[in-house]
C-alpha cells in the first residue's frame, strides 16, 4: 500500500470516528432527567427560595441575574439568533418578570433584538433598575398589548416571563389579553420556570392550556413540569448549594463544563 492510500484510509477512519463520537454525544445528552430528580410542589419551591435568601444570604437581584442569564443561554441554544432575532419578552410584576428583564438584556448581547412588554411595572428600585438597564441598551418597550396579527408580523419568538411558582389563579384582568395571545399564537414560546397560568403542581388549566416549545425550569423543576410535552426542557440556575440539594433530595443533573443550563429533555 502506497503512502497516498494510507493517508486516504487514515482520513476516512478519522471521519468515521468523528461521526461515532457525535452520535455518542447526542445519545448521552438527549435526556438528563434522573429517575430520582425532585419536582417541587409550590410550598417546597417557596421554602427553597426562602432558604437561599435567609440561610445562604443570596440577594434577590443576585439570583435574578443568574436565573435570567441561564434563561438567555437556554433560549440561544434552542433558537438561532439569525432566524429568531425578533423576540417579544412578556414580563409580569414579580420575580418571574424580573428574570425576563435580565434575560432581555443578555439576549440583546447575543445577537437577538428583544422587545419588552411590561404592562404592570413594579414600583421597586430593583425592577426600576432592571428596566433602566434595558432601556439604556436601546431595548424597546411595547406599551400596548400586541394582538396576534402584530405578534406574527413583528416577532419570531415569545418569551413568557409573566407568572412564576407563586401564581394562584385566576389570571388578573391586566394580563388576560396577553395570555390570550399565548393561547392562540403560532410562534414558538419559551416559558420561564412554569408556563404562565398553569397550576404550579397540576399543569394546564381551562384558562391556560398552551404548550410552550421551550420550558426553562429554575433551581429545580416544579411539579407541573411533569405534564410538559413540548420538545425542549432545560434546567437553569447553577447556584444551588450542595447542602440545600441534599436537604431537599433534589438529585439535580450535573451541569456540563461551564454551562449555566442543562438540557433535561
Amino acid at each position: 500500500m502506497n503512502f497516498k492510500n494510507i493517508l486516504h484510509l487514515r482520513s476516512k477512519l478519522f471521519r468515521v470516528q468523528k461521526i461515532l463520537s457525535a452520535k455518542k454525544l447526542r445519545s448521552n445528552t438527549s435526556t438528563n432527567i434522573r429517575p430520582t430528580m425532585k419536582y417541587l410542589n409550590q410550598q417546597e419551591a417557596i421554602d427553597v427560595d426562602k432558604e437561599l435568601f435567609n440561610d445562604y444570604k443570596f440577594s434577590v437581584d443576585q439570583l435574578m441575574e443568574l436565573a435570567g442569564l441561564s434563561c438567555s443561554h437556554a433560549i440561544a441554544k434552542c433558537y438561532d439568533a439569525r432566524q429568531f432575532s425578533r423576540v417579544l419578552i412578556c414580563c409580569g410584576p414579580g420575580n418571574n418578570g424580573g428574570d425576563g428583564l435580565v434575560c432581555a438584556r443578555h439576549l440583546s448581547l447575543m445577537g437577538f433584538k428583544p422587545s419588552v412588554y411590561y404592562p404592570k411595572p413594579t414600583p421597586n428600585p430593583l425592577y426600576e433598575n432592571l428596566t433602566h438597564q434595558c432601556k439604556a441598551m436601546n431595548i424597546e418597550f411595547v406599551n400596548a398589548t400586541p394582538d396576534n396579527d402584530e405578534v406574527s408580523q413583528n416577532y419570531d419568538l415569545i418569551v413568557d416571563a409573566l407568572f412564576g411558582f407563586s401564581f394562584k389563579p385566576p389570571v388578573r384582568e391586566t394580563f388576560v389579553p396577553i395570555i390570550n395571545v399565548l393561547q392562540t399564537t403560532k410562534l414558538p414560546i419559551a416559558s420561564i420556570d412554569i408556563p404562565s397560568g398553569w397550576h404550579v403542581e397540576n399543569g394546564k388549566t381551562e384558562e391556560c392550556d398552551f404548550e410552550p416549545s421551550l420550558l426553562i425550569s429554575l433551581t429545580a423543576p416544579k411539579l407541573c413540569a411533569k405534564c410538559y410535552r413540548g420538545p425542549h426542557h432545560y434546567l437553569g440556575g447553577r447556584f444551588v448549594p450542595p447542602a440545600l440539594k441534599e436537604k431537599y433530595q433534589l438529585d439535580l443533573p450535573e451541569y456540563p463544563g461551564t454551562e449555566t443550563c442543562v438540557k433535561l429533555s
